[in-house]
């Protein structure tokens, strides 16, 4: 046992219509990785809000270097040397990459703020993550994957005893996820205390010594990493197993129809000559790394980005979609990897977001029809199994991962036959990952098409039909499900166009 650095006890905190945590207990310990686990709401990131000064407890006690504290802002948090990785981004857009780490703590040159110093610090900052992000970029400009990363430099660069990562690899790739534990391991042997939140089995194992699960506000218990499975630690979260394999043939009829056409589509650099097919009833994955240029092609594909080239075809006949409207009016919904910014107001209700996409069929007159409204969001809410105390309650309010499923109903409101899911499960738990898992395939089964952008390498195999692999902006190459293996996939994934 190492000495412990950090200890929340009987943590209690109560928002309104919901008691987000329940006597909740916690320890950490020097140069330990403890990760923290649970279902979407079950309190994780609330309880480490509460230990940043985010929010304020109710009652318990939180011990931190021998000593009782108690945290009123995220600054006092970081001057005693806790600092947190969100798994929301908390970025300036408009601000230069180097600007947004230093924001608050700019260096001076005399009474002017030195931009070089801060660039300089930013590329050693990203040396060591090895990462290539240009300092001088606009936050704005970058992938949600590289702000992350931005995220994780930030949190590096101040002198923490403590660092807590929220599901720090949600939007990484396999190499910058294994970049990021040779990270940790370093902090780790520098004596720092890491909390890890992340609905990762694969990675708790790999990277972390002790799992707190928690479920429903409340504290579960507490297991040594090494001594306990995968099954295990889901059993603790969910009260029940979880079975995942992957698909080992396509569910699709040899016969079955092409619903869309994707025929040599351009659009910048990052989408270059991409042509594919999608037969009704299909998952079709794709893969590729960060950068390939996979929801570039989605985005040009749903009309939210420019094409410069290219035809489209829905059921054989070419359609102009220059537009996310004329997209949505021909069928094609578009569930984005980045919900907060595309997919979802968080400060309206679950109901006036599951019905955003279909709002004239709640119109009667000048008026919305709200019983008609309310009937549909409980609907789907029930079959997403969507947190939360009513369909009044305000998106802000709800976990990520319900946050998510917000997106899928509205969708599924819609009605549409063709749905383009961009990081579906992006940090959402196991258990909701296996709803939606579930609801996918329903939902191909019933006729429906789906592409699907995952970075899950595990996903992909599990979800998909076919898997279009792109790199660079180019496709490489599609492989049927029979064929797939992860050495197929990142050899394609890893080499320019044939």
């Amino acid at each position: 046992m190492g000495e412990v650095i950090l200890t929340m006890k009987d943590i209690d905190k109560t928002f309104p219509g919901v008691h987000a945590l329940d006597h909740v207990n916690f320890e950490l310990e020097k140069g330990e990785v403890h990760a923290l686990m649970g279902e979407n709401g079950a309190g994780k990131s609330t309880l480490m809000k509460v230990l940043t000064g985010i929010y304020t407890k109710d009652s318990g006690s939180i011990i931190y270097e021998g000593r009782e504290v108690e945290f009123h802002n995220t600054h006092d948090a970081q001057e005693a040397g806790i600092v947190i990785v969100h798994q929301e981004l908390n970025m300036v857009g408009d601000l230069t990459v180097a600007q947004n780490i230093f924001i608050g703590r700019e260096f001076m040159k005399g009474f002017m703020i030195d931009d070089r110093k801060m660039i300089e610090e930013s590329r050693k900052l990203f040396d060591e993550l090895h990462i290539s992000i240009d300092p001088k970029a606009r936050m704005s400009d970058l992938t949600v994957g590289k702000q992350q990363m931005c995220e994780i430099a930030k949190a590096i660069s101040h002198k923490a005893k403590v660092i807590i990562f929220d599901e720090p690899s949600a939007a990484l790739t396999e190499k910058e996820i294994e970049d990021l534990f040779a990270i940790i391991r370093d902090l780790r042997k520098q004596n720092l205390g890491i909390i890890y939140i992340s609905h990762r089995m694969d990675e708790i194992k790999v990277i972390t010594d002790r799992v707190t699960v928690m479920r429903d506000g409340t504290y579960v218990g507490t297991l040594i990493t090494n001594d306990c499975t995968k099954e295990d630690i889901i059993n603790m979260m969910v009260g029940r197993v979880i079975y995942e394999e992957p698909k080992t043939h396509s569910m699709v009829p040899a016969d079955a129809p092409v619903v869309l056409k994707v025929d040599h589509l351009n659009a910048g650099k990052m989408v270059q000559d991409v042509s594919f097919e999608l037969r009704k009833g299909e998952i079709l994955g794709f893969s590729g790394l960060m950068g390939a240029g996979r929801t570039e092609t989605a985005r040009a594909l749903f009309g939210a980005d420019p094409k410069t080239s290219g035809d489209i075809y829905i059921n054989g006949q070419k359609v102009e979609i220059n537009s996310p409207r004329d997209a949505v009016k021909h069928g094609i919904g578009y569930l984005s990897e980045d919900r907060k910014r595309y997919g979802i107001v968080v400060q309206k209700t679950i109901t006036e977001n599951s019905t955003l996409a279909t709002l004239e069929k709640y119109m009667a007159g000048l008026f919305i029809n709200k019983a008609a409204e309310k009937a549909v969001t409980e609907q789907y809410i029930k079959e997403l199994d969507t947190k939360t105390p009513s369909a009044d309650q305000l998106v802000v309010n709800l976990s990520g991962g319900n946050q998510q499923k917000v997106v899928i109903a509205k969708w599924l409101v819609r009605n549409c036959d063709i749905l383009i899911f961009d990081e579906p499960t992006r940090g959402i738990d196991v258990g909701a990952k296996n709803e939606i898992y579930k609801l996918m395939n329903r939902l191909a089964s019933e006729g429906k098409s789906i592409i699907m952008i995952s970075s899950e390498m595990t996903e992909i195999l599990r979800m998909s039909d076919r898997i279009v692999v792109m790199c660079e902006g180019k496709k490489t190459g599609e492989i049927p499900i029979e064929e797939a293996t992860q050495e197929a996939i990142m050899d394609k994934a890893t080499r320019d166009i044939a």
